[in-house]
């Protein structure tokens, strides 16, 4: 880390962290000289950006090629009503700059796919998945695996939500894997969900509709595990998902497991290169 140089406007902006002494002028510093990729700036994405940006995250990547809707108003509040028919990665922008001027914000109006998961991906520090596709989801767990990036996990549905982090920490530093285990080196998303659901067996929220709130605190989570990860404090979901009831106001927590027989992580992995993967229907291998 480089010697530490927050001015006198930063002091009295973090100063509720920098009194802290988990985090302090360090741990905040730390954050400064972070860099976090969010993929989605709609539900989740939202109040992950707000409180990451709030919270000094310096440099904030935002992956999304969806424009604002008035029916995206009612839970993606890092839009307004003004911003209908805008490009939601320059709405969100604006808002971190307006929220936070220490934060360069790098929008990214696109689709992420297999061709451009490495040239946005590889920039950054930690991903935060706020997508709303499995597709997606499967790309940036194959190529965070791969790569051995860090991943913040969530998806809501209805009433519910879930969360995760995938720290991708595999092996040693002589680059030995683990002994394969079970439970022995850090899971993946494919541990728990092998293949993605057939089209249409899954509806989404504008079929089923969404609890405006829900992504709010499902998306504070993720950014909760994220701000934790930079510091290298507490204990992160790794191994855990938690599930979160807003109906009955229950949260759960679900050990989960490495899978020697996972595609992309286990001891014999099919998956080598996100090349290999049909990120369309059930996100399989590709046949041959």
């Amino acid at each position: 880390m480089s010697d530490l140089r927050l001015d006198a406007t930063q002091l009295d902006r973090y100063s509720r962290h920098v009194i802290m002494d988990e985090i302090g002028p360090e741990g905040q510093q730390r954050l400064l000289e972070s860099s976090v990729l969010v993929v989605g700036a709609g539900g989740l994405g939202s109040p992950a950006i707000q409180y990451l940006a709030a919270a000094g995250i310096g440099r904030i990547g935002i992956v999304d090629d969806d424009v604002v809707e008035r029916s995206n108003l009612q839970r993606q509040i890092v839009h307004g009503d003004d911003d209908v028919g805008r490009p939601k990665v320059e709405s969100a922008a604006e808002y971190v700059a307006a929220l936070n001027p220490d934060i360069d914000v790098e929008p990214h109006e696109t689709r992420i796919t297999a061709d451009n998961v490495a040239e946005l991906v590889d920039d950054y520090d930690v991903v935060l998945d706020a997508s709303d596709n499995f597709g997606t989801r499967y790309l940036l767990n194959d190529y965070c695996v791969l790569t051995g990036t860090p991943l913040s996990h969530g998806a809501i549905y209805r009433f519910e939500g879930q969360v995760t982090m995938f720290t991708n920490e595999r092996g040693d530093d002589s680059g030995e894997a683990s002994d394969g285990t079970a439970g022995d080196s850090p899971p993946c998303y494919r541990c728990i969900f092998p293949e993605a659901p057939e089209p249409g067996t899954v509806p989404d929220c504008a079929t089923t509709g969404v609890l405006g709130v829900l992504p709010g605190t499902v998306g504070c989570i993720q950014a909760t595990e994220v701000v934790k990860y930079v510091l290298g404090k507490g204990e992160v979901l790794e191994g855990r998902l938690l599930m979160y009831d807003a109906m009955d106001m229950t949260f759960e927590t679900v050990e989960i497991l490495s899978n020697p027989s996972c595609p992309v992580c286990g001891d014999e992995p099919d998956i080598e290169s996100v090349e290999d993967v049909s990120y369309e229907g059930s996100c399989g291998i590709s046949a041959d």
